[in-house]
């Protein structure tokens, strides 16, 4: 279940790239270990296995040298890769609350004998240990993010609280800062739209393909965190609706 208590953390949390050589207390891998067991879901019927792998584990392009990371493995289905940046950035949030740091490794490979799991395919790394810099940000002025009237447009009389909802996917993490999310919102629904891929700079061609719906996966994390905090009922469901020359639409949010 998702905790809302990590609500704070959205407007302090960062990407970590400096970590401390010496690994994390056992009990405190321990501890990572019962919140993957709890981790919620965006979608219950796609099978996901999460790891946490040593640090000569994971290697590959733009590898990070930390002592431990988080591994998730999928099923490849519809949806699945929505589900995976729902699943870690819950991960992602919890760890930077407990002290701990963390960076999404868009690039990270697991060795040979470890790209697959339980019959499902590697998909994406969490590097995470003591932070050898400062762990958290001072003030949300320090988030380098468009503004909220560039991600999103409000019609009809609107759900009140919503600028507060679209700040929290405002300030989600994504592959080279590329912030695709666009939320269309009235009354008490929000579409969310994913910019095509042709139209986003600075996303590295295949790897934006996977990435960009992980992106959009941490935004919908971001999402039902700040409405949980708001102690408002949120629901997510695949529509029917149309997408444009520069956005797809991915989901639909149904916020009480």
């Amino acid at each position: 279940m998702i905790d809302s208590k990590l609500y704070p953390v959205i407007f302090k949390r960062k990407s970590i790239r400096k970590f401390a050589k010496e690994p994390l207390e056992p009990w405190v891998l321990e501890d990572v270990k019962q919140q993957i067991s709890k981790l919620e879901p965006l979608f219950k019927d796609i099978k996901t296995e999460v790891a946490v792998l040593g640090e000569k584990e994971i290697g590959g392009l733009f590898s990070i040298n930390a002592p431990h990371y988080i591994a998730i493995y999928s099923e490849e289905k519809e949806g699945s890769l929505l589900n995976v940046g729902y699943l870690l950035q819950q991960l992602d949030l919890y760890l930077s609350k407990e002290g701990i740091g963390t960076l999404w490794l868009g690039f990270g490979k697991p060795e040979e004998s470890l790209k697959a799991k339980g019959g499902l395919p590697y998909v994406i790394t969490l590097a995470f240990g003591k932070a050898n810099e400062t762990l958290h940000r001072n003030n949300v002025s320090e988030f380098k993010r468009k503004k909220a009237t560039e991600i999103s447009s409000v019609t009809g009389a609107g759900l009140p609280g919503t600028e507060k909802l679209i700040e929290a996917v405002r300030l989600a993490p994504s592959s080279t800062n590329n912030q695709p999310w666009y939320l269309k919102c009235s009354r008490n629904e929000m579409y969310v739209y994913c910019k095509k891929m042709s139209r986003v700079k600075n996303t590295i061609f295949p790897m934006g393909k996977k990435l960009l719906p992980i992106d959009m996966g941490i935004a919908l994390c971001h999402l039902k965190i700040a409405a949980l905090h708001f102690e408002k009922d949120i629901e997510y469901k695949v529509e029917n609706k149309s997408s444009s020359k520069e956005y797809d639409y991915v989901i639909t949010a149904k916020i009480q």
